[in-house]
């Protein structure tokens, strides 16, 4: 008998039966006490919906135009890592499905299939490439030649990575991938994570120090757009210290990152897996909004579980949103399919909630369809 999932949650519940324990747990942990992990998600109850009635909504677009291409919502997939564990065909099904639904796909460079082999599965869908930052500094270019190449339209620099974040899951089971599996984007095991010697730590912990700079500064930023004719999008920028890498938390950030000529700023905090204690990305996002003044394009991920929270978001100043987990989630229930079903749900969720609220495109959704609660502890 086939699974009835009408619901983010029942994704996971079924994934989580699917996925031997140290996948599932590298795929859902956060760092340390997972504090943030679990405020992402309960930032979207501290706000609440302010809906219109008699619009006529008997039809809600959803569509929207993201760095110059028209998708058929707001709701866009994350770079997750290794989505081969999660199914054999990994990133090559994500960017089918997401291809299907009409939306674009941000590929990891951590991907378990190459920069190539995802935009052939893509058909001409929107892609865009998540980059990491190597100590070989030809190593990275050559990862950003290789998108353009291959037609990927913009790329989204990940700069809150100078070391892995304290994942206690990922160190209790020495995580590492499995043997039939590497980081198909490099030639060489040692960069492909797929042999090492990774003593009791998390394995990707391990290369992580060992591959990625940690001294980058906002001069990389500068330094990436000089050798690239594709937008640059910051997910992520550096704090005042340069000790720590951050989330776009405050507007300070963001001003800064706008000043460095981004064409666009994630507000993420890497769903929580970095630094823990960090606040949810929903709580900073009107910060960064107001910061930016228009000069830039602001997206946000980070906990979004349904099509309210999608509206939330969207209400507070993002133009679109990203997912990480859920895509994972579909992807090991039914590959391609799973992921198609879960996007469409969201969709759906979406449209229901727009219509609900009043709007009849994603134009019409304003800040004024939300209202941060205020809560008092009971005597």
């Amino acid at each position: 008998m086939s699974v009835q999932r009408v619901c983010v949650a029942d994704f996971e519940e079924q994934a989580k039966k699917i996925l031997p324990k140290a996948v599932y747990d590298y795929y859902c942990s956060g760092a340390d006490e997972q504090n943030t992990l679990a405020d992402n998600v309960a930032a979207f109850n501290r706000w609440r919906l302010v809906p219109r009635v008699l619009r006529d909504v008997s039809t809600v677009d959803l569509s929207v135009s993201l760095l110059g291409h028209r998708l058929n919502m707001p709701i866009c997939v994350a770079a997750t890592a290794m989505q081969r564990m999660a199914h054999p065909e990994g990133e090559t099904a994500t960017a089918r499905a997401c291809r299907a639904v009409g939306t674009g796909m941000m590929l990891s460079s951590w991907a378990t299939s190459t920069i190539e082999e995802v935009m052939s599965a893509a058909l001409g869908g929107v892609m865009w490439l998540q980059l990491y930052i190597y100590k070989d500094r030809e190593l990275t270019l050559s990862l950003v030649r290789r998108a353009e190449e291959a037609g990927y339209k913009a790329i989204f620099v990940t700069v809150d990575t100078p070391y892995l974040g304290r994942r206690r899951d990922d160190m209790r089971n020495r995580f590492k991938l499995p043997p039939h599996l590497s980081m198909s984007n490099f030639s060489s095991a040692s960069l492909a994570f797929s042999e090492g010697n990774y003593g009791n730590d998390s394995g990707l912990a391990v290369y992580v120090a060992n591959a990625i700079d940690p001294s980058l500064s906002w001069d990389d930023i500068t330094w990436i757009k000089q050798h690239t004719c594709l937008p640059v999008i910051v997910k992520g920028v550096v704090n005042d210290e340069l000790q720590h890498c951050l989330c776009v938390a405050s507007g300070e950030d963001a001003t800064q990152a706008v000043n460095y000529g981004v064409d666009g700023i994630v507000v993420s905090n890497h769903g929580a897996r970095q630094l823990d204690g960090v606040p949810a990305t929903l709580d900073v996002l009107e910060e960064v909004v107001q910061a930016v003044q228009g000069r830039c394009d602001v997206y946000m991920d980070g906990g979004v579980r349904r099509g309210t929270d999608v509206l939330k978001a969207l209400a507070l100043g993002a133009k679109a949103v990203f997912i990480g987990r859920p895509v994972l989630w579909g992807l090991a229930c039914q590959g391609e399919q799973g992921v198609i079903e879960m996007l469409e749900l969201l969709q759906e969720e979406l449209r229901l909630a727009m219509a609900l609220s009043g709007c009849r495109s994603v134009s019409e959704v304003s800040r004024s369809l939300v209202r941060k609660m205020e809560f008092t502890s009971r005597m």
